[in-house]
C-alpha cells in the first residue's frame, strides 16, 4: 500500500547516541487513540535541528521506516473504519481484543458448531426411529392393533411416512439459496442465530401437531432454520482452522452427522418408549436454546472474501491509495466514501420502485455468481457423485433400523444401528480427514480418496445384506459404513477449495440443495414405494446400495479432472484473501489486543 503519514516528529535527545523516535498517525486513525498510545509530539528546537542536519542519512532510513510503519498499520486502518472511528479506543478502555470475546477461540466456535450440527441430526435420527416414527395401525384376520408413534397417531402410509423425512427439506432447498445470498448483506454469524430461532420454534411445533399437514409444515420450517447454519458454518470452520488440520477439522464437523443420526435413533427409541413421541421434538428444541442465544449475544465474526459488505453499513471501502490522504495543515483525517459525513444519514423512506430495483440488483448478483459456480467443473462432477451417495445414505438413515428390524428379526434396531452408525461414522469421518491432510489437502488426492473409499464401501454394504445371518451381516456392514463416512470430510474439502472465497457459502448452498433435492429427499419415500411393491427388505436393501456405484464413477472421472485450488484467489472485491481477511478479523487464539498503533 502507497500511502504517506501525516506527520513524523523527531524528538532528539541531549544525547547523542539516542535513537530517534517517530510518530506515525494514519488517515482514519483516530487522534485520540493514537495520542494515548504514543508520546506526544514534540517541537524541533533550534538546538536540534542544529543536530539534524549532518545526519541526513539517518533522516531518510528513518523516513523509510515509517512508510514501513504505515504499510503495516493499514490493517488497523481498515479495521478502524469497518468497526467505527473509536473502535481503537475501545481496547484502550478495558474492551480487551474488541472484535471478540477473549475467550471465544476458533476450537471452542469448532465445538459450538459440532454440538449444533450434531442436535440438527439428532432430529433427523429422531423422526427415523421406531420410537418416534413408530407403526402403522394393522388388521389382519379380524383383529386389528394399535399403532405407535407418528405413524399410528395419524395413521400413515409408507409414502406418507416416508414424505415426512423430505418434508423440511421443501423450506431448506428455498431458505439455503437465500441465506447464501443474504450473507453479502447481512452479518453471516447473526444470520445463523435467526436460523437456529426457526429450528427451535418448528422443533417445538412438531410435538403439538395433531395430523399430518400439521407436522408436514413444522418440518418445513425445520428446514428453514436448518438452511442457514448448513451454508455457513463449513466457511467459518475453513477459515479459522490451522492450515495443515483444514480437513481434520472439517472431519470433526462432519462426524456429527452420522454420530447425530445414530444418537438420534438410540435418544428416539429411548424417549418415544418411556415417554411420547412428542417429548422428543421437545427436548431437541430445549437444547438449542443456549446456541440460540449464543448466535444473538456474540459478538458477531464475518467470513474471509466479504469484505466488501461493508460498503452498505459505512460507505465505499477506502481505496488503500488514498485512504491516508491529508489536508494541507497535515492535520485533519480525510476518507473518501462519505464517512465523515455518516452521521448526518437519515434512513430513507421506503418505496416499491426502489425495493424492486434492489431485488432485481439481487437477483441479477445471484445469477451472476450460479453461472460463475456452475462453470466450474471440477464442482458439478463432485457434486454429482455427491448426489448419488447421498441418496443412498438418506434412505439408509430412514429405513435401516425399520429394514434391520424385518430382515433379521432384530429385537432392538435402533439401538443397533444407532450404535453401528456413530461408531462408523466417527470413526470413518475423522479418519478421511486426517489421511487427507496426511497425503496432503489437495484437490486430486481428494478424488482419490473418494472413489476408493466409496468403492469399498459399496462392496461390503453390498455383501452385508446378501448374508443370511446376522452375524455375517454385522461385520461385513461395519467396514462399509467405515469406508463410506470417509468421505464427509474430502468432500466438502472439493466444495469448499474449487470455488473463489466469495463463493463458498454458495456452493455449499448449491450442495447442499443438490444433494437433497435428488438424493434424500426423493430416496425416503422412493424406497417405501419399491418396499410397498415387492414387499422384500432384502432386495429393496440391495438394489439401494448398488446405486453407491454411480458415486464412485463420478469421483474417479473427477480424479482426471484439471483442477485448482481457488482458496487463495482474489475475492470479488479483487482482494486476495490474505488482504480480506485482514480487513474482517477471524479468530485467532494467538491475537494479541489490538491497539492504534
Amino acid at each position: 500500500m502507497g500511502g504517506s503519514p501525516v506527520a513524523a516528529v523527531q524528538d532528539a535527545s541531549d544525547d547523542a547516541d539516542a535513537d530517534a523516535r517517530v510518530v506515525v498517525l494514519v488517515a482514519g486513525s483516530p487522534v485520540d487513540s493514537a495520542s494515548d498510545s504514543l508520546p506526544p509530539p514534540v517541537a524541533a528546537t533550534p538546538a536540534a535541528e542544529a543536530k539534524q542536519e549532518p545526519e541526513e542519512p539517518k533522516q531518510e532510513a528513518t523516513a523509510a521506516a515509517a512508510a514501513a510503519g504505515v504499510q503495516a498499520m493499514a490493517v488497523t486502518v481498515v479495521r478502524d473504519v469497518e468497526t467505527g472511528l473509536d473502535a481503537s479506543t475501545s481496547d484502550r478502555d478495558g474492551g480487551g481484543a474488541g472484535d471478540k470475546p477473549s475467550w471465544f477461540t476458533p476450537k471452542r466456535l469448532l465445538v459450538m458448531f459440532c454440538i449444533i450440527n450434531m442436535l440438527n441430526y439428532v432430529d433427523r435420527g429422531a423422526i427415523a426411529s421406531n420410537g418416534v416414527n413408530g407403526t402403522r395401525k394393522n388388521c389382519s384376520g379380524g383383529t386389528c392393533t394399535s399403532g405407535s408413534g407418528i405413524q399410528g397417531d395419524f395413521d400413515l402410509n409408507n409414502l406418507e411416512d416416508g414424505s415426512l423425512s423430505s418434508a423440511f427439506m421443501v423450506g431448506l432447498l428455498v431458505s439455503s439459496l437465500i441465506f447464501a445470498s443474504l450473507v453479502k448483506r447481512y452479518n453471516p454469524f447473526r444470520l445463523i442465530g435467526v436460523g437456529l430461532l426457526v429450528w427451535t420454534i418448528a422443533t417445538a411445533g412438531c410435538g403439538v401437531s395433531f395430523d399430518f399437514w400439521s407436522i408436514t409444515i413444522c418440518r418445513m420450517f425445520v428446514g428453514v432454520g436448518e438452511a442457514s447454519f448448513i451454508s455457513l458454518a463449513a466457511p467459518f470452520i475453513d477459515d479459522n482452522a490451522p492450515v495443515a488440520q483444514k480437513t481434520a477439522w472439517l472431519g470433526m464437523f462432519y462426524m456429527c452427522i452420522p454420530s447425530g443420526i445414530a444418537l438420534g435413533y438410540v435418544y428416539g427409541g429411548l424417549v418415544g418408549k418411556y415417554l411420547n413421541w412428542r417429548a422428543a421434538f421437545w427436548g431437541e428444541s430445549i437444547l438449542m436454546v443456549p446456541f440460540v442465544i449464543l448466535g444473538f449475544v456474540i459478538k458477531p465474526l464475518n467470513l474471509k472474501g466479504f469484505a466488501h459488505n461493508t460498503r452498505k453499513e459505512y460507505g465505499q471501502m477506502p481505496n488503500p491509495e488514498v485512504q491516508d490522504q491529508i489536508n494541507n495543515s497535515g492535520t485533519k483525517h480525510v476518507l473518501p466514501g462519505g464517512i465523515e459525513d455518516l452521521s448526518g444519514k437519515v434512513p430513507q423512506k421506503f418505496s416499491l420502485s426502489s425495493f424492486c430495483d434492489g431485488l432485481m440488483t439481487e437477483i441479477g448478483c445471484f445469477s451472476k455468481d450460479m453461472k460463475e459456480l456452475l462453470q466450474e467443473k471440477v464442482f458439478v462432477i463432485v457434486v454429482l457423485g455427491y448426489i448419488s451417495y447421498n441418496f443412498v445414505i438418506g434412505a439408509y438413515s430412514y429405513w435401516g433400523p425399520k429394514a434391520g428390524q424385518e430382515i433379521y428379526n432384530m429385537g432392538s434396531a435402533d439401538l443397533m444401528f444407532g450404535g453401528i452408525t456413530i461408531v462408523c461414522g466417527v470413526v470413518g469421518t475423522l479418519a478421511g480427514g486426517f489421511i487427507l491432510d496426511k497425503i496432503g489437502s489437495t484437490i486430486p488426492n481428494a478424488f482419490k480418496l473418494l472413489s476408493g473409499a466409496t468403492f469399498v464401501g459399496a462392496i461390503f454394504c453390498f455383501g452385508a445384506f446378501c448374508f443370511k445371518s446376522l452375524y455375517g451381516f454385522i461385520p461385513s456392514f461395519v467396514v462399509g459404513e467405515l469406508s463410506v463416512f470417509a468421505t464427509q470430510a474430502p468432500v466438502n474439502f472439493v466444495c469448499l477449495h474449487t470455488v473463489k472465497p466469495h463463493l463458498r457459502p454458495l456452493s455449499m448452498a448449491v450442495s447442499t440443495v443438490s444433494i437433497h433435492i435428488f438424493g434424500d429427499v426423493p430416496s425416503s419415500p422412493l424406497v417405501g414405494l419399491l418396499q410397498d411393491k415387492i414387499n422384500n427388505w432384502r432386495a429393496t436393501a440391495l438394489i439401494l446400495t448398488s446405486i453407491l456405484f454411480a458415486a464412485v464413477v463420478f469421483w474417479f472421472i473427477g480424479i482426471f479432472v484439471p483442477s485448482v485450488d481457488r482458496f487463495n484467489e482474489e475475492s470479488e472485491d479483487g482482494l486476495t484473501v490474505a488482504e480480506s481477511s485482514n480487513l474482517r478479523p477471524l479468530l485467532d487464539e494467538n491475537d494479541e489486543p489490538r491497539t492504534s498503533d
